[in-house]
């Protein structure tokens, strides 16, 4: 897996993944719709932490810096 995910795309991610885990544990959000969302920011903090999108690849996105 090469690197896709530059800096601005990882913090974003991490910072979307703790609104929606905060909106989940306070009540704000529920049922179906509540999980789907803390599912997804699952998927967000994972694809911070390895720095990779797969969802990038097919498409030939990539927002790390060129060297």
């Amino acid at each position: 897996m090469k690197k896709n995910m530059g800096s601005m795309d990882k913090v974003l991610r991490i910072i979307v993944a703790i609104v929606l885990i905060a909106l989940f544990t306070t009540g704000k959000i529920t049922g179906t719709t509540g999980f789907v969302l803390l599912a997804l920011a699952g998927i967000f903090v994972l694809t911070s932490l390895i720095s990779f999108c797969p969802l990038y690849l097919p498409f030939g996105i990539s927002t790390c810096k060129k060297k």
